[in-house]
């Protein structure tokens, strides 16, 4: 009997559907789990009948491997990734490869790259987008690392990816952490998609007094023009579900959203690299807020809804008012997010390739949607674009979404609707255009309680000065 191809470990949820659909592209695969109870259970359940090789030690994996030995980790990020990496050391071989195809934080990942690069062994870290359904059918894959590494795994996972456009949703990111870092930023975009379309449905149904069955066909057309996406599609899905006593299943389920924290790595990144990243962090707000069950319920009753007389004219579009809103405000998102990647790839020299990327997401994973493709087509018109909103195709969509997207904002300011995302967005687009801002202020006032000095626009640019504002009010250059 041959050798696997590969070695996976961790046999939950995903680590299972990835052996299944590498075993259905013809890998051979060897599997190890900590407990030998679920091995045991995948082989005689869903893995039946497969060339899938069960392991009880980590040594018993490692000898059923073909060399260079190949080790795909899918277990929970975090200590637990170096415990494993840490037992598999002293077994394997320089030139051998374990990928982390967990949702690890990208200086994990670097810092393991470094480690193991040293005892000559190869490091990917590889972001795995699409959840139980992507992991089993074809996932979007961004592996990045050790260079050297990729060419080994490359064929075995362009095989078992999701494909668009005619190409694999798997291409190399770049080196060190790159692969998790873009999985970060994917994750992160997830969570403002998710807190926009979540702000749409409630402008749809209490801001417009929609019914529920009204809202999910709202969402179904919409799956049918410029919004088509998975998540849109799985939330006119989702609304369509009632109980057995007819009420909507959503309508019962606690308004307290979890999350992983990849949202939160997203925003906190951002801050530290100076990127506005003003949506995504109003999403990880939103869920923060959301999960203050007890004060919300509080301050309901402290502060009452006070009855609004809405002027909205009938006659008007309102519900493509939410449409646009919803669309602009995604646009906006797209737009930080690159620019988070084009920091990161700046900072730690990765050179990403953006329409790359954008094709990486463009099947297979939680955000892929049509939308994707224009993102593709504008880094493919000019792939040194500084920003999404300067192409004409995103320009143009912008200018045609603002009149609707305002409108859209001020039915919630006036019926009492929280739109953190869809307003951030409107808030950054507004400042992001604005040739002077008023920040002219904030230095005066920095200048004036600390002395901070400031530059002014009638002098060169490395030019400071200084104003004794409490004194006679006179002012001195003090260039450092």
């Amino acid at each position: 009997m041959g050798k696997a191809h590969l070695g996976l470990i961790g046999l939950a949820v995903m680590g299972r559907n990835l052996v299944l659909n590498l075993s259905d592209h013809g890998h051979r695969v060897a599997v190890y789990n900590r407990t030998w109870d679920r091995t045991q259970e995948f082989l005689a359940g869903e893995g039946g009948g497969r060339d899938i090789l069960g392991c009880a030690s980590l040594a018993e994996l490692v000898g059923a491997l073909r060399s260079p030995r190949l080790v795909l980790l899918m277990v929970r990020a975090g200590p637990g990734v170096d415990a494993v990496i840490d037992q598999l050391v002293p077994l394997l071989a320089p030139g051998d490869v374990i990928i982390d195809g967990g949702n690890s934080h990208y200086p994990d990942t670097a810092r393991r790259h470094a480690r193991l690069a040293a005892v000559g062994l190869r490091f990917l870290g590889m972001g795995v987008s699409g959840g139980e359904e992507g992991a089993r059918h074809g996932p979007s894959l961004m592996p990045g690392g050790d260079p050297q590494a990729w060419p080994l795994v490359r064929d075995i996972f362009q095989s078992i990816a999701a494909v668009a456009e005619g190409e694999p949703c798997c291409q190399w990111v770049g080196e060190g952490g790159a692969g998790h870092y873009v999985k970060m930023v994917h994750n992160g975009i997830e969570y403002g998609d998710m807190q926009l379309i979540a702000e749409a449905y409630q402008l749809l149904r209490h801001g417009l007094d929609l019914s529920i069955d009204q809202v999910a066909a709202v969402f179904g057309r919409w799956n049918q023009g410029l919004l088509e996406s998975y998540l849109i599609e799985i939330t006119a899905a989702i609304l369509a579900v009632r109980d057995p006593d007819g009420v909507p299943r959503v309508d019962r389920i606690l308004d307290s959203a979890g999350q992983k924290g990849t949202g939160q790595w997203t925003t906190l990144d951002a801050l530290e690299q100076g990127i506005p990243l003003t949506l995504i962090g109003e999403a990880v707000n939103a869920r923060f807020l959301s999960a203050l069950t007890g004060e919300r319920e509080r301050a309901a009753r402290t502060f009452p809804t006070l009855p609004r007389a809405l002027d909205r004219d009938p006659s008007q579009p309102w519900v493509e008012f939410v449409h646009d809103a919803l669309y602009a405000a995604k646009l906006v998102s797209y737009a930080q997010g690159f620019m988070l990647l084009r920091a990161a790839s700046n900072r730690f020299g990765w050179q990403l390739a953006y329409g790359d990327i954008a094709l990486l997401w463009r099947g297979g994973c939680i955000i892929r949607s049509r939308f994707l493709g224009d993102i593709k087509r504008a880094f493919d018109r000019a792939p040194d674009l500084e920003n999404l909103l300067f192409d004409d195709f995103f320009a143009a969509a912008i200018r045609r979404a603002e009149a609707g997207w305002r409108r859209a904002v001020t039915l919630g300011v006036q019926v009492g609707i929280p739109l953190p995302g869809i307003t951030a967005a409107l808030s950054f687009f507004d400042g992001y255009r604005s040739a002077r801002l008023p920040a002219n202020l904030l230095q005066a006032q920095r200048d004036y309680f600390g002395a901070h000095t400031y530059a002014r626009l009638d002098a060169p640019a490395a030019a400071r000065f200084h104003t004794d504002w409490t004194g006679d009010q006179g002012e001195r250059r003090v260039d450092e």
